[in-house]
């Protein structure tokens, strides 16, 4: 609990039931990165990295945006802004290598503005809601600034780079169903029902094969840097371990007794 003259955190960290949420908390400011929101993204993210309960990863946010970027305030209010932001950029490239490299599959909840690193943490994930009235922009060129985040790495390979790059130079503000049509987006859901609908999916795929899950985002984050002979191998090698889990075990029995798994997540 937060004490009355403490103030709330900017990130929450919850872990029930299998589901590891990330809530951004800062509503007044559009959840904007400063350091005190991107240290704590990235110390949940650390935490969420060494519990191994951990079977699915909800990213959301609180208020009408899910976030709008870094904040620029706090960039023009320090004494050295160059390493100040270098330094911000790489606190929140902390929390997302640490999620990107979990098993577990992250689900991010957009609503309202998702601009610049909230961009770059909507394309980090793996199965992503937006609210309709959510929209989607680089922003960094509007301010002179390059992308961070990941998100030269992660929009061409999740929206192409024809798409990425008119993103980028031109400042293009994508709307829900734009981006549900650029792949950027994995569903629409009306606004309302965000929150509930995110949750919902979370806790499905808590329910999940964790450790097949995770074998399967290493290969989906492998794939374009080999050739198709050498993926094929590790495809190989891959179902080859699967078969040797508990949960696969699970899996076959319960296909052949025609009833649902029970997945342990190993």
């Amino acid at each position: 609990m937060t004490s009355p003259d403490q103030p709330a955190p900017p990130v929450r960290l919850a872990i029930a039931d299998g589901v590891a949420t990330l809530t951004l908390a800062r509503p007044e400011a559009g959840n904007a990165m400063d350091w005190a929101l991107l240290d704590a993204f990235a110390a949940g993210a650390e935490r969420v990295a060494a519990d191994p309960s951990v079977r699915a990863i909800l990213i959301e946010a609180e208020g009408r945006n899910f976030s709008v970027g870094g904040d620029i305030r706090s960039f023009a209010g320090d004494a050295d802004p160059a390493a100040f932001i270098g330094r911000l950029a790489r606190r929140l490239h902390d929390g997302i290598r640490h999620l990107v490299a979990h098993p577990a599959p992250v689900i991010v909840a957009a609503q309202g503005a998702a601009a610049g690193a909230g961009l770059s943490l909507v394309a980090s994930g793996d199965v992503v809601l937006a609210g309709a009235g959510a929209t989607f922009t680089l922003a960094y060129p509007a301010i002179g600034l390059t992308a961070d985040g990941g998100a030269t790495w992660l929009l061409p390979r999740v929206i192409g780079l024809r798409r990425t790059q008119e993103l980028a130079f031109t400042g293009r503000r994508l709307n829900a169903a734009e981006a549900a049509g650029y792949g950027l987006v994995t569903r629409v859901v009306d606004d309302a029902a965000l929150a509930d609908e995110a949750r919902a999916l979370a806790a499905r795929i808590a329910r999940g094969p964790t450790a097949a899950y995770g074998a399967i985002k290493r290969l989906l984050a492998g794939a374009d840097r080999a050739t198709l002979s050498d993926h094929l191998d590790a495809e190989a090698e891959t179902i080859e371990r699967a078969m040797a889990t508990h949960d696969a075990q699970q899996g076959i029995r319960a296909f052949l007794d025609r009833r649902a798994p029970d997945f342990a997540g190993r």
